[in-house]
């Protein structure tokens, strides 16, 4: 029996164990293939994400910009600029509610969808109030886009591909970031409103991309096997993903281990509430650990560089706005190039390591820039900007892939798409705040600036260390059965751990036992 489907053209199928499953005929990409598209287009998601961060550095130093918005002050600028944050925490909090009912796949088309129009609002705009109704807009539809894209990347992942994978998406936003500032360099020369209106369309051929891509594109098995009204096509896509047949073993085993976790997450109907229940799972605890994690990101600093790399040249160190243009662009260059680091870091070494060891780099850093700041003479400008530069190494080692990774894992499947969502809504909110400040905190309290900051990376590093265990390596399901063991993992802790929650210090101990017996099982194999 055939039928069309958003899918695609899917057949029924008899399985060899009696079954019934879902082959799709027209889409023939499977496997790696499969898994490299849907990655694609979540990348791309986040280097729209990256573009319209980083486009906004060069268009508020741009004279013809300023002189149209009727030449700001450096608090409305900064409005301006941070209302695109206010659009995105509304964005990530209607994914929140919708993102269940439509699907992965879906949420992110219609996030690509609002941000083409906050887009041509933009680059079309006369006067500033259209100019910050298109950046409410475009931030509307990047909360859409971020709040699904991490979920619906680590769901079609095998596990120990799911950090590399979003290392990928995360890479790619600081393409688009790089992008963006060498293109607003490139328009320096366009002595007209060319200057900053093309840097502003041209982000949209990459949501188009994303609509197109998306339509050919299946949502994920647990999504499918989940909420679809046909459960079998999540088997089927999950074969596909797995370039496996539907009755492999190792498909039967992953599809066992959703509808186990989905089993768990079952027992009481899902609602907005179960975010702050814990439902035999802690799912409330690991919601807060999901909104503080990028809420967090935002307060190590970042957006000062990223949003106003330019503007911290020429307010803290003096340049003129085509040096400053210049080496914001290098400096994203640098950016891009740090964060291939972890694409081989974030599965091996882990998640807690990473966010712990460059909290604590980024702090240093941080004094140092404030140190080098205060002094300002031309030495100390130097080493500025090569602090400037480190800062950007660590916060890309450690506080970017793996904070986009982080909610999708630690957060149960009944309430994923929820709280992932709120965790982006989180980050943005944080964002807000950042981007809302940094002008008028540069203006008048100068280096002590990056202090408060320093200080920040401490306390992100203290609360990781005390309270956020180890994902890493471990399957999404497993992870719950983590938070349902608790007792029965309970152990005599030395007195440091003593200090941390329970889970975190488990968490080690289940991944030692874990790796205790893969070897005991190479063993036997080579034996």
């Amino acid at each position: 029996m055939s039928d069309a489907t958003d899918e695609g053209i899917v057949e029924t199928v008899e399985g060899t164990r009696g079954g019934a499953y879902v082959e799709d005929r027209r889409n023939k990409l499977s496997g790696s293939l499969l898994v490299a598209a849907i990655t694609s287009v979540c990348s791309s998601g986040f280097l729209l994400f990256g573009y319209d961060q980083g486009v906004m550095s060069g268009i508020v130093i741009s004279r013809y910009w300023l002189a149209q918005m009727g030449h700001p002050s450096t608090i409305m600028v900064s409005t301006i600029t941070a209302l695109y944050d206010v659009g995105a925490v509304f964005g990530a909090i209607g994914a929140a509610v919708v993102g269940d009912r439509l699907g992965r796949k879906r949420t992110l088309m219609l996030g690509c969808a609002v941000l083409i129009i906050g887009t041509i609002l933009m680059a079309t705009c006369f006067e500033r109030v259209q100019m910050m109704f298109g950046r409410i807009l475009t931030g509307l539809g990047i909360g859409f886009i971020t709040s699904v894209t991490p979920v619906y990347q680590s769901e079609i992942s095998p596990a120990a591909q799911r950090g590399w994978q979003v290392c990928c998406q995360l890479s790619t936003m600081l393409f688009g970031l790089m992008l963006a500032y060498w293109i607003n360099y490139g328009f320096f020369y366009q002595q007209n409103s060319v200057q900053w209106r093309f840097p502003l369309a041209f982000q949209a051929v990459f949501a188009i991309y994303c609509i197109t891509v998306t339509v050919f594109l299946p949502d994920t098995p647990r999504w499918l096997l989940r909420y679809s009204a046909s459960p079998e096509k999540g088997t089927a896509v999950l074969a596909r993903l797995r370039g496996k047949h539907i009755n492999d073993l190792q498909v039967q085993q992953e599809k066992k281990e959703i509808l186990d976790a989905i089993e768990i997450e079952n027992r009481e109907e899902g609602t907005w509430l179960d975010l702050f229940r814990g439902a035999g799972i802690s799912a409330n605890k690991r919601f807060y650990l999901a909104l503080g994690i990028q809420f967090m990101q935002q307060m190590s600093g970042i957006n000062i560089v990223t949003y106003y790399a330019p503007t911290l040249f020429q307010t803290s160190l003096g340049m003129s706005q085509h040096l400053a243009l210049l080496l914001g662009a290098l400096l994203q260059v640098w950016y891009l190039g740090a964060s291939f680091v972890t694409w081989y870091t974030i599965d091996r070494i882990g998640r807690r390591k990473l966010f712990i060891s460059m909290a604590v780099g980024m702090c240093a850093v941080l004094v140092a820039e404030a140190i080098c700041v205060s002094i300002s003479n031309t030495q100390a400008a130097i080493a500025a900007v090569v602090f400037v530069f480190a800062f950007e190494a660590c916060f890309t080692w450690g506080w970017m892939a793996t904070v986009w990774c982080y909610p999708p894992e630690i957060l149960p499947l009944k309430i994923r798409a929820k709280g992932a969502a709120l965790a982006t809504a989180a980050d943005f909110l944080g964002n807000f705040i950042v981007v809302e400040i940094t002008p008028p905190a540069l203006q008048n309290i100068g280096y002590k600036t990056y202090i408060i900051f320093a200080v920040l990376n401490i306390v992100n590093a203290i609360i990781v260390w005390a309270f956020y265990p180890e994902t890493a390596g471990s399957t999404l399901e497993s992870i719950d059965f983590l938070f349902t063991n608790t007792d029965e993992l309970e152990t005599k802790r030395p007195f440091y751990h003593q200090l941390q929650w329970s889970v975190v210090y488990q968490a080690e101990e289940v991944k030692q036992r874990l790796s205790i017996k893969q070897d005991i099982m190479n063993g036997d194999r080579l034996a």
